[in-house]
């Protein structure tokens, strides 16, 4: 008899953010990731990615790193069904107020915290703007819908007890992993390949935080933006193994990382297979500042055994953001012609 698998929520709708300066995040939102500034008081902001109202909420607290996650259930009966769920594993969860709703402009939500102790809510019924996204700078605007708002990698100190949460009571499914050059885990609840992500690393925080792109030009420009402060760029230009990701990482003003990327590839949550990593997090680039000189060394030479060993991945492309080109070099047209025909 088949296990049953716990209902999941189906994307990342939106996240809350502490700073210690709510001005940087203005600047930083809108100049660096092109989101739309729609709400701002003197200790907070709110910024749009989309056709919803907010995407990213930021109090100026003292605090720091991503400090609330809102997961997005389909309706009002999905809603009930996941609290059952939860306090049927034992998690306390209390019914978001009125007040609160309004505050997050969602019609319902649900409240409690995950092992870390991180506050997590679910919603359903997310206000829809009428007046349409303005960018904060030229962009071709961010890859949402159905797939979230991005993804989030936190770090732990011990990955196992988080996992088994999030696998086992809330049904997210695991995508891929590796333990090396660092232990990683990463999960998805619809297409998007991971939504949510546990680096091991001894220390309990917010990693990072990834929004994308439809062009990748728009990714190129932020690159060029970021390398214009000192400082800013976190991590180079590189390209993911799991996800096939194109990316760069810059530092926040909330002491976290974003990925700013395009690119990223789909998967069909009911039949996919998890599997492990064994390239290592990057086919090439992605220079990480963050890891220690020996992680940095190993991830490196995993880098120089994949450019030895020719890996290489589809670039996934969607309608409108690409043209297809004609082969031009005989020795190419005869790689693909023996690829095609398995010769």
């Amino acid at each position: 008899m088949m296990e049953e698998i716990p209902m999941r929520p189906q994307a990342l709708g939106y996240v809350g953010i502490s700073t210690k300066q709510v001005d940087d995040w203005r600047s930083y939102a809108t100049r660096h990731l092109g989101m739309q500034l729609v709400d701002k008081s003197r200790t907070s902001a709110a910024f749009r990615m989309d056709d919803r109202k907010q995407r990213l909420v930021v109090d100026e607290d003292g605090g720091k790193g991503i400090t609330l996650f809102g997961w997005e259930a389909a309706d009002a009966a999905a809603l009930d069904a996941l609290a059952t769920q939860l306090e049927g594993a034992g998690i306390k969860v209390a019914r978001g107020s009125r007040a609160l709703a309004e505050e997050r402009r969602v019609k319902d939500l649900i409240v409690f915290n995950d092992p870390l102790g991180t506050r997590t809510e679910i919603f359903h019924g997310a206000e829809i703007a009428f007046d349409p996204f303005v960018p904060g700078r030229n962009i071709s605007g961010f890859r949402t819908g159905p797939l979230g708002l991005g993804h989030v990698v936190k770090t732990v100190e011990r990955i196992d007890e988080v996992v088994a949460f999030y696998r086992n009571v809330l049904g997210f499914g695991l995508s891929d992993y590796y333990d090396r050059p660092f232990k990683a885990r990463f999960f998805h609840v619809n297409p998007r390949h991971h939504s949510l992500a546990f680096v091991e690393t001894g220390k309990t925080d917010t990693h990072h935080m990834m929004v994308e792109l439809y062009s990748f030009d728009d990714v190129g420009q932020g690159l060029d933006l970021a390398l214009a402060e000192e400082g800013r760029l976190a991590v180079t230009l590189g390209r993911h193994a799991g996800d096939y990701m194109t990316s760069f990482y810059t530092n926040t003003p909330s002491e976290f990382i974003v990925e700013y990327g395009w690119g990223g590839q789909v998967i069909d949550p009911d039949t996919w297979q998890a599997f492990e990593r064994t390239e290592g997090p990057s086919i090439w680039g992605h220079e990480r500042s963050w890891l220690s000189p020996e992680k940095r060394e190993e991830a490196r030479k995993m880098r120089i055994k994949n450019a030895e060993n020719g890996v290489r991945r589809p670039v996934q492309v969607i309608e409108g953001n690409y043209n297809l080109m004609p082969g031009v070099c005989p020795w190419w047209d005869s790689i693909r012609k023996a690829q095609k025909t398995g010769s």
